[in-house]
């Protein structure tokens, strides 16, 4: 309304470090916004249901793990996080990850390695690194996304087609060596129940998106197996010892050595859980309007991860198909992530039985259209038609997640994005002779006799620092004096220090002076930092005029 003020939150610049609850309630929370909220937490929670208890069977552990995350996490990032309608839980990124980690590591180790992310996501939050995903490239994260949708598809081959495979390998390769292997063993039941769920699920999001597509083809699929009197696999036969409810929170078991060998995938989960929920709040904020904090959104999802291990939950982070659902069923406050929390625990408490009728099969078409959806096609095929450096990028890290490690994969990945962009810069950027006398042949006619003229472009960083040094190799009979124009420097890194530092006590050994012309107001301290106070220290003029009458006045050699 005109007139009024916003109420601001009591602490913090500008609530930078508060929590998105506190901001909600701070400015007014009416009856209109519970009732929409609850709405919303029931819809997503309805999609949540089935996605928490697939990705839980395809991370290599169980269903119930996937719930108890979706429950605790979820509640814990909408309480703690950054985001007005961010909708946290378990996600496919997570999958390959946590797969390995517990084949490595066991499930124990899994759960410190969660609770060891989550601190580093409360240390990054604060140490204000919530910009970060700026600086992540495009190829890079298509390309591990891409990478991880085929591994989680492949994952699920066996549960669809009902193979017969005892120990299934962890490697891409291997798992593609044991299906072909295992033609012969090709359950028909399963077969056409995956199938036939798979293509109900395609047809209700073409044509009834706005319906459950998952949940109803759980829903279908279990009453299809003693409709039809199917003998397939399920979850009940799978997973006979799996526990219902949920348990009290207890720390995990903590040592020195365990937490030194789960450290790196430790990392690797701080990562993966940062950029994820980063990106969902950054969509989310495109289709809201609103605007989220990022500092405190990695503290909530740190805390989230650490309560989620507390529970013997899996690693967590945004969702961003859950947190589009949220935004498109009305949620506009976190308190509808906290009745999508809710609403699942009151399944798990009152109805968890009921998942041990779920077959295999049908999860395993569930997690395929979760790997299509985040296969990001369009946008892979897309950066197929950039330059080849893109392209480069692109493949090498979709290639390194698919056949290596994801690990592997992201550091290539942003290490080659980082030098083909120096790359770039060193080229728009760089050490040059002037460009007046190709402008106007009487400026080049003013120099001075003897005075030669350079100019830096652009940031003076490690990539471009050397051509400086190559000057005086470069210009033959050495001239009295040197101007070197600086007016167009953003920025002079250690390297750039370094280099012209080197400069000057080079030109000054060959008895050359060197005038320092146009000095950023903001790089003069780095500047006069390089003077070697037992030496003379170097000329400097405000402006390239008062450079030429410096270097005008100078005696000849």
């Amino acid at each position: 309304m005109a007139g009024t003020t916003q109420r601001q939150p009591p602490y913090g610049p500008r609530g930078s470090f508060t929590p998105k609850l506190v901001t909600t309630f701070w400015e007014g929370y009416g009856l209109k916004a519970f009732r929409n909220d609850a709405l919303a937490g029931l819809t997503v929670a309805v999609i949540a249901l089935p996605l928490a208890m697939a990705l839980g069977i395809a991370s290599g552990a169980s269903p119930d793990r996937g719930l108890i995350t979706a429950i605790v996490a979820g509640f814990t990032v909408s309480a703690l996080g950054g985001s007005r309608v961010q909708i946290g839980g378990p996600t496919g990124a997570f999958v390959v990850v946590i797969f390995n980690v517990i084949a490595l590591h066991g499930y124990d180790g899994l759960i410190l390695a969660t609770a060891l992310a989550g601190i580093i996501l409360v240390i990054a939050g604060y140490a204000g690194l919530g910009g970060i995903i700026r600086y992540i490239p495009q190829p890079v994260i298509i390309g591990f996304t891409a990478g991880i949708a085929v591994i989680i598809a492949t994952s699920q081959i066996q549960n669809l087609f009902g193979l017969a495979i005892t120990d299934l390998p962890a490697g891409f390769l291997e798992k593609w060596e044991a299906y072909l292997g295992a033609l012969t063993t090709i359950d028909r039941a399963s077969t056409a129940l995956g199938l036939a769920i798979l293509a109900l699920i395609i047809i209700m999001q073409r044509f009834v998106p706005r319906l459950p597509a998952f949940l109803v083809a759980i829903i279908a699929g279990s009453i299809a197996v003693p409709a039809f009197g199917l003998d397939v696999d399920t979850i009940g036969s799978h997973f006979p010892s799996m526990s219902t409810g949920l348990s009290l929170p207890s720390f995990p078991d903590l040592s020195l050595a365990k937490a030194q060998e789960v450290l790196p995938s430790a990392f690797t989960i701080a990562f993966l859980a940062g950029i994820e929920a980063l990106l969902s709040c950054v969509v989310a904020d495109g289709m809201t309007g609103f605007r989220h904090r990022s500092n405190q959104e990695l503290v909530g999802q740190g805390a989230a991860n650490i309560a989620s291990a507390m529970f013997g939950g899996l690693p967590a982070t945004g969702a961003l198909a859950r947190t589009a659902a949220n935004i498109k069923a009305g949620g506009r406050t976190p308190v509808a992530g906290i009745f999508h929390s809710a609403f699942l625990l009151l399944f798990v408490l009152l109805a968890s039985d009921l998942m041990a009728f779920v077959p295999m099969a049908v999860l395993a078409a569930v997690l395929l259209m979760v790997a299509w959806g985040m296969s990001e096609a369009r946008r892979f095929l897309f950066l197929l038609r950039m330059p080849a450096a893109e392209r480069a990028i692109l493949l090498l890290t979709f290639l390194l997640t698919v056949l290596i490690d994801l690990t592997v994969a992201i550091g290539v990945g942003v290490t080659l994005a980082s030098l083909t962009f120096m790359a770039r810069m060193s080229e728009a950027a760089g050490v040059r002779p002037d460009d007046i006398g190709e402008e106007d042949v009487s400026q080049r006619e003013r120099l001075p006799a003897g005075v030669e003229v350079f100019r830096i472009n652009g940031p003076f960083f490690f990539g471009v620092a050397s051509e400086l040094l190559d000057i005086l190799k470069r210009i033959g009979t050495a001239p009295k004096a040197i101007i070197l124009r600086l007016e167009e420097v953003s920025f002079i890194d250690a390297s750039g220090s370094i280099a012209l530092r080197e400069f000057l006590e080079q030109a000054g050994s060959a008895g050359i002076k060197i005038v320092l012309c146009a000095i950023p107001t903001d790089q003069r301290p780095i500047v006069e930092s390089l003077h070697d106070p037992e030496k003379p220290p170097p000329l400097m003029a405000p402006d390239f005029e008062a450079a030429l009458r410096l270097a005008a006045a100078l005696p000849d050699q």
